[in-house]
């Protein structure tokens, strides 16, 4: 049986039913923090069923699962989920609890933090184990002018919501053993909310940043939104692709905050990220740089965004990019 108590803590996001990928990601952190530490690593799991969930968190890295289960529980209500989460970390006693710093995240996160009476390091971008075994939450301050690195040092639990697509998740192994705990929560609370309708957060049937494999992303350099439109062309020609903007691009409104790579906006790690006409600031860099291939594009042959790129372009992106465009479109014609 594992070890209960003291242990690393991750909330399991779900969405139709299946687990989302910052769980994973999260997890697999929680497990290399844990190693360092000698604790053990748990997922509570809140959902209407169990459907194998548990066994795949285990194969992930969990070494404990607590699910809660019932129909209240099918669909996200921060109510009931509040309730739970601290029922459970009053009886189990965790030494840290990571959420993923999604909408539904940042809206529990800090509610189970008042209930626990801890303290939360909300939207980080890194979470290391100190020598004192204490977890160090560090997160954009300032307007993502600098980065600062929150202790919890005398309360427990230690709690922060990290940003997804920034830690890497463990390869599943289908031969770990780990313990599932189906847990009923004692003091039911009644909910205050009703459920009317769910809707995508995507406008329009677009996908997410977060989940495109390839992400066109332009800045400033682009002048107005008519010429940043350019880019709808250049994502067209891939499957699974999405726009992208700086906060420079979002300030001017060519993008919506949704679609805001950087500190201030959401870590991505596309298989193909086109960075045009952004300069490559660290508040922008920080978001993407995980990207497996970075393409440039910025007549500045001094742009700090080549220092990241794999390939770069040297140009006027109102001149590169239509061509681009069109040495693609030949190369998937021939």
């Amino acid at each position: 049986m594992a070890k209960t108590e003291n242990a690393i803590w991750v909330v399991a996001q779900m969405e139709n039913g299946e687990i989302l990928g910052v769980t994973h990601e999260l997890l697999g952190q929680a497990r290399r923090l844990a190693d360092e530490a000698g604790q053990n690593t748990a997922v509570v799991l809140i959902g209407k069923e169990n459907n194998g969930l548990a066994d795949t968190l285990i194969a992930r890295g969990a070494d404990v699962v607590y699910t809660v289960l019932g129909d209240e529980y099918a669909d996200y209500n921060v109510e009931l989920y509040a309730n739970a989460i601290c029922e459970l970390a009053r009886e189990y006693k965790p030494n840290g609890i990571m959420f993923g710093a999604t909408i539904d995240g940042r809206d529990l996160a800090p509610r189970v933090a008042a209930r626990l009476k801890t303290g939360l390091c909300a939207d980080c971008t890194e979470v290391v184990m100190g020598e004192d075994g204490l977890l160090k939450w560090t997160r954009p301050a300032l307007g993502g002018n600098l980065m600062g690195t929150i202790v919890c040092s005398d309360i427990r639990p230690q709690m922060g919501s990290v940003r997804p697509k920034i830690f890497a998740p463990m390869e599943p192994d289908d031969s770990r053993q780990g313990e599932v705990i189906d847990y009923t929560v004692k003091n039911k609370v009644e909910s205050k909310l009703e459920l009317l309708k769910k809707e995508p957060l995507s406008t329009g049937g677009k996908l997410k940043i977060e989940d495109a494999e390839v992400v066109v992303a332009g800045g400033r350099g682009f002048g107005d939104a008519e010429r940043f439109a350019v880019l709808d062309g250049l994502a067209g020609l891939f499957e699974k692709s999405a726009i992208a903007g700086s906060r420079a691009a979002v300030d001017e409104k060519w993008v919506d905050h949704a679609s805001q790579v950087g500190q201030s906006g959401k870590t991505i790690a596309p298989k193909l990220y086109f960075a045009c006409a952004i300069s490559g600031a660290l508040q922008h860099v920080s978001g993407m740089k995980g990207s497996e291939v970075i393409v440039a594009i910025n007549k500045d042959e001094n742009a700090p965004i080549f220092e990241v790129a794999h390939y770069g372009l040297i140009g006027d992106v109102h001149t590169v990019i239509p061509k681009l465009i069109e040495k693609i479109k030949a190369y998937k014609e021939s």
